[in-house]
């Protein structure tokens, strides 16, 4: 057929369809600042390795992570990867998230820690944390960053003075230039 047969715009819809996977400490600090529901107006299918959930619902795990966790919204899909690298030096959590990133094709992988972020990118897997998140969230005015994380400074979250100016600076030009271009609209 033509270029309005089926097949092709099947082919079109479904490439638009966004899948991530998802590791314990995005998660964990998107639910105790109160903004995890923000990945569902991000992603098409948000997916958490079984290992994750059991990281989650941890008797550790922080009160609202716990209840967040225990009460998932139908937006999540639990997912158990079927080869885990059992030699990884990753946490639980980790080593299933890239396993199962690398099972699912995954446009992204969340992941906040050094160590399997390092991984991920030597994989070739495509990598955001809790800051990438925020900041694309940001650029959709789905928050405002500033005070996302003005929430964030009040958990045990570890990022620099200097990254957070940064991403800080990103969104200030981001929403000047929008500024802008809606004066140019009038």
């Amino acid at each position: 057929g033509g270029p309005a047969s089926g097949p092709q715009f099947t082919r079109r819809a479904a490439a638009k369809m966004i899948l991530v996977v998802a590791d314990t400490g995005p998660i964990c600090y998107l639910a105790l600042i109160e903004a995890a529901d923000i990945l569902s107006r991000l992603y098409d299918r948000v997916v958490l390795p079984s290992a994750v959930l059991a990281e989650l619902t941890h008797p550790h795990a922080p009160a609202a992570v716990k209840a967040w966790a225990s009460n998932l919204p139908a937006w999540v899909e639990v997912r158990r990867a079927t080869h885990v690298d059992a030699g990884s030096v990753l946490g639980p959590g980790e080593a299933e998230a890239i396993a199962l990133a690398q099972e699912l094709k995954a446009d992204s992988l969340l992941l906040d820690e050094a160590e399997g972020r390092e991984e991920a990118l030597r994989l070739g897997l495509p990598v955001s944390g809790t800051i990438g998140v925020l900041e694309k969230a940001a650029e959709r005015d789905l928050v405002n960053l500033a005070e996302m994380f003005s929430r964030l400074s009040r958990t045990s979250f570890h990022i620099s003075r200097e990254l957070l100016t940064q991403a800080l600076n990103r969104d200030a030009e981001r929403r000047a230039r929008k500024e802008r271009e809606r004066g140019l609209e009038r």
